[in-house]
């Protein structure tokens, strides 16, 4: 068990570590990748919003057009 908690990176583990550790895999990721994620991300906060759920899925695609 002990040796589980040697392997973890505790310094992630606070607010500041874990904003410079997606700040540091985000560097990483190319322009194409950072726009589909910002893509994919955009999609779920639409599927999240209360307006987007009462509308169906032909109303959402004609939205987009």
């Amino acid at each position: 068990m002990t040796d589980r908690f040697d392997k973890i990176d505790w310094s992630v583990t606070t607010w500041e570590g874990s904003r410079k550790e997606q700040i540091r895999r985000w560097s990483k990721l190319t322009f194409d990748q950072i726009l589909y994620a910002q893509e994919e991300m955009a999609d779920l906060a639409e599927e999240f919003s209360p307006s987007s759920r009462w509308a169906t899925k032909s109303e959402k695609s004609a939205n987009r057009e």
